[in-house]
């Protein structure tokens, strides 16, 4: 029964982790966009994403990568013989490299705040990118074990996942270039 309680909120902890770290890193690309605005909306809109962004950071994502690590670990007392299995040892890695993002996160949180941030809003866009790239690989890794597929089909869906990503560079690339437009229009 502990099982099922560990494994229950670890999912929850997923669910509030990852929608913490998207949404983290867009409030990213609108603060730097900020400077873009004319004062005093700058300003305002600097102040507000550092709120939104600390708070974010605070209150959801780092809880719920606490409620995460902490049910993994009830999940490792109740069946141990797990640690044993190589699919856990790529997860955990994964897991690792996703910590490290959501404490660069951080550090470019204190970064905007301060304006030191040299990230653009297309770097920013990329590195969103990233957790999506773990979560799939995690996922993957959690229900296929050691079983993983290595088919056409196994490579059909990576390349939509490549392609999602592409596409929303793409667009935010398309949109960059009719804001620009628009813009010199108006000059």
């Amino acid at each position: 029964m502990a099982y099922s309680w560990f494994k229950a909120f670890h999912l929850v902890g997923i669910v509030v982790w990852f929608a913490g770290l998207f949404y983290l890193v867009r409030l990213f690309i609108y603060h730097v966009e900020a400077n873009e605005e004319p004062e005093p909306a700058r300003t305002i809109l600097k102040k507000q994403y550092q709120v939104m962004e600390q708070r974010l950071y605070s209150i959801i994502t780092t809880p719920g990568m606490l409620v995460t690590v902490a049910m993994a670990i009830g999940l490792l007392t109740t069946e141990p013989q797990v640690l044993k299995e190589p699919w856990l040892h790529v997860k955990l890695l994964f897991v690792v490299l996703l910590i490290g993002y959501h404490h660069y996160c951080k550090r470019l949180m204190k970064q905007l705040a301060e304006d030191q941030c040299a990230w653009g809003s297309q770097q920013l866009r990329a590195l969103n990118e990233a957790p999506t790239v773990m979560l799939v690989v995690i996922v993957l890794l959690a229900v296929f074990k050691n079983n993983l597929p290595t088919d056409i089909t196994a490579w059909g869906i990576v390349g939509l996942v490549i392609a999602m990503a592409a596409t929303i560079q793409l667009y935010a690339k398309k949109r960059r270039r009719d804001k620009e437009a628009a813009l010199s229009q108006q000059s």
